[in-house]
């Protein structure tokens, strides 16, 4: 078993009221949940991380219920995306560490989910920032939900640390209009179409 500690969560949520143009009828809904970790690997190489995985999913479980319910509800979260930024004495590896923690949890809490959940990782210093991809939960190839939230930490990564980031959106990007799969063409049958 590893530990990972958390020293703080930081939760941020964007309400886009428009993006040029006439304001939608609903605004959009995006956000992001960080939370700034121990790195138990921080300082050494080890060649065996995976079992690690495993002793992260309470955190990413606690990530998506925060993240959910900061978004008023899992009801229209059609997007998501995770992240990690990894402070200066540990490998972007590490960062590795949350591919399985992360999106699972994610597709477990949202329920039908069937499209990869995009993924961005960097070692960085303090104050550095991550642009999180975003997808739709189920059709990877929806153009209208292509997108990213850009998260930081004031005062994180340190240098034994790793921030772990899950993203999650309600609905498509303001206005968007460059045609490709629409969401009513969705099929789901193998998280691309």
């Amino acid at each position: 078993m590893f530990d990972f500690p958390i020293r703080k969560i930081v939760l941020q949520i964007e309400q886009i009221q428009h993006d040029g143009g006439t304001p939608p009828a609903q605004p959009r809904l995006r956000g992001a949940v960080l939370a700034v970790v121990g790195n138990p690997f921080a300082g050494s190489h080890h060649p065996e991380l995976q079992s690690a995985m495993d002793d992260l999913k309470p955190l990413g479980m606690l990530l998506t219920e925060r993240l959910i319910q900061a978004l008023g509800g899992r009801a229209g979260i059609d997007s998501y995306g995770k992240g990690a930024i990894v402070g200066e004495a540990g490998e972007v590896e590490h960062g590795a560490l949350w591919h399985v923690p992360g999106g699972y949890s994610m597709r477990e809490q949202l329920g039908e989910s069937r499209a990869i959940v995009p993924s961005a990782m960097k070692a960085g210093g303090i104050g550095a920032t991550l642009d999180v991809p975003l997808g739709h939960i189920n059709a990877a190839y929806v153009r209208s939900h292509f997108d990213a939230i850009t998260v930081s930490v004031p005062d994180g990564p340190r240098a034994g640390e790793i921030v772990f980031v899950l993203a999650m959106a309600r609905g498509p990007r303001v206005h968007s209009r460059m045609g490709g799969l629409e969401v009513h063409q969705i099929k789901g049958e193998d998280g691309l179409r």
